[in-house]
């Protein structure tokens, strides 16, 4: 069951991913602010299922490199279809979380001739006020302090909701994103009023995924809204909705078993 990791080149730089297992193949896209480690417990278990699995870390997270301008949801979606068409894959399922789920969408609607299956989860649609929230809370946190307070701050953000051993892997992962533009967050405030016109251009099998404790969340921060999420189902085709009970931002990591079954009874039936 042997994970291997790689790179992909392009004309904006190299693109880290991992990749393991033999099968039908699983595309796996990270949220902001980390990378591809969040699928490192679900990994296993998709090989485990007969998939060939892939995780990407879009560039400016990561060990990929930081792009050399503004990068866009439409802008790693076509990265996503680069690492495909070098691995020789012709169609795929994604997955994608937070900033991922934007990304696997876009995939979907721009490059419908590739995705088989979809799985979004934690993906919202943003109002204006929201875009507003979601900007002032990531702006500030990539800033580097001359006197390194920015890393001890960080540090007690997640220790409620997640134990001290991902809580140091989340902010290594965050920590390379320091002293460059908020990617992920200026990526989805771009995307923000075309999204709904984008969800209705897809038309495969689409689940969505929602963690309970991570609308809570959330809710709770002012940038989305239950309803929202339920309104982004509406919106597409084919979709069907699933909360994971009791599921936080981090559920990838802290629930894998819980994700991978209703992923795999998704994906095979």
């Amino acid at each position: 069951m042997k994970i291997k990791r790689a790179f992909l080149d392009t004309e904006d730089g190299q693109i880290h991913y991992r990749i393991g297992g033999e099968g039908e193949p699983l595309i796996l896209l990270h949220q902001n602010p980390i990378s591809s480690d969040e699928y490192r417990e679900l990994m296993p278990l998709f090989i485990k299922e007969k998939k060939l699995v892939i995780a990407m870390d879009f560039l400016g997270f990561g060990e990929s490199d930081k792009p050399p301008r503004m990068y866009y949801i439409e802008d790693y979606a076509k990265t996503v279809t680069l690492l495909l068409d070098k691995l020789g894959i012709k169609k795929a399922n994604i997955l994608g979380y937070h900033t991922g789920g934007f990304v696997a969408a876009e995939v979907a609607a721009a490059y419908p001739k590739i995705v088989n299956k979809l799985v979004l989860c934690g993906i919202d649609y943003f109002e204006e006020e929201q875009i507003k929230k979601l900007y002032n809370k990531f702006s500030e946190v990539y800033q580097i302090k001359e006197d390194g307070s920015h890393l001890t701050k960080r540090w007690s953000v997640r220790l409620s909701y997640v134990d001290l051993e991902l809580n140091h892997r989340c902010l290594l992962d965050e920590f390379k994103c320091h002293g460059y533009p908020p990617y992920g967050p200026l990526a989805i405030m771009n995307y923000a009023e075309k999204s709904l016109e984008r969800f209705r251009l897809i038309n495969c099998k689409t689940l969505i995924l929602s963690g309970t404790e991570d609308i809570k969340q959330l809710e709770k921060l002012g940038i989305a809204k239950a309803e929202n999420r339920k309104f982004i189902g509406e919106t597409i085709t084919n979709a069907k909705m699933v909360n994971i009970e009791g599921g936080t931002v981090y559920m990838m990591n802290q629930m894998p078993k819980e994700i991978a079954k209703v992923v795999m009874d998704f994906l095979d039936n």
